[in-house]
């Protein structure tokens, strides 16, 4: 629990620093206050625990920015190619991905990095599917073949105890 707790303060504390834009004294002391009694209220309320701070992911979830980086920059140039390319080039879709991750927690990254990828939209999310609303035929079967899925599913399986 203490290093769930540290996690979340170091979190808060940054978060503050980086919004903020402010270093004088007495707002350094508001916003430590402020974070301070988010810490507690969290802890207080029961929240501060795996699930809401997933360290396991921390030493492994650059990669997978990365990597998500270079395909929201490879989606922005074919959204970009058949916008220029005018009707033709669309073909508007919806399509139902399979989700293999176990918690919500791979679902929920899983539905967040198809809507950060340009022309796609995580529509409905269910236990074991996400429907998702494609610019192109392309991008929906694209999505369909699993890669985003399985880099998810490997962030997973890097929980401790997981076994699959």
């Amino acid at each position: 629990m203490q290093r769930y707790s540290v996690s979340l303060g170091a979190v808060l504390v940054v978060l503050w620093l980086l919004l903020s834009g402010h270093y004088s004294a007495l707002l350094l002391g508001f916003g430590a206050a402020s974070c301070l009694l988010v810490l507690w209220l969290a802890r207080r309320m029961g929240t501060v625990d795996a699930e809401t701070q997933p360290l396991y992911l921390m030493r492994h979830l650059p990669g997978y920015w990365l990597w998500l980086m270079a395909q929201i920059a490879r989606s922005n140039i074919d959204v970009i190619r058949r916008v220029i390319g005018g009707r033709d080039a669309l073909s508007p879709t919806m399509a139902t991905v399979q989700v293999s991750g176990r918690t919500e927690l791979a679902q929920a990254i899983l539905a967040n990095s198809i809507t950060l990828t340009p022309g796609t939209v995580s529509v409905d999310a269910r236990r074991d599917t996400i429907t998702v609303h494609a610019i192109s035929a392309e991008g929906a079967a694209e999505l369909n073949g699993g890669e985003m899925d399985q880099r998810v599913r490997a962030l997973e399986a890097r929980e401790p105890g997981y076994h699959r």
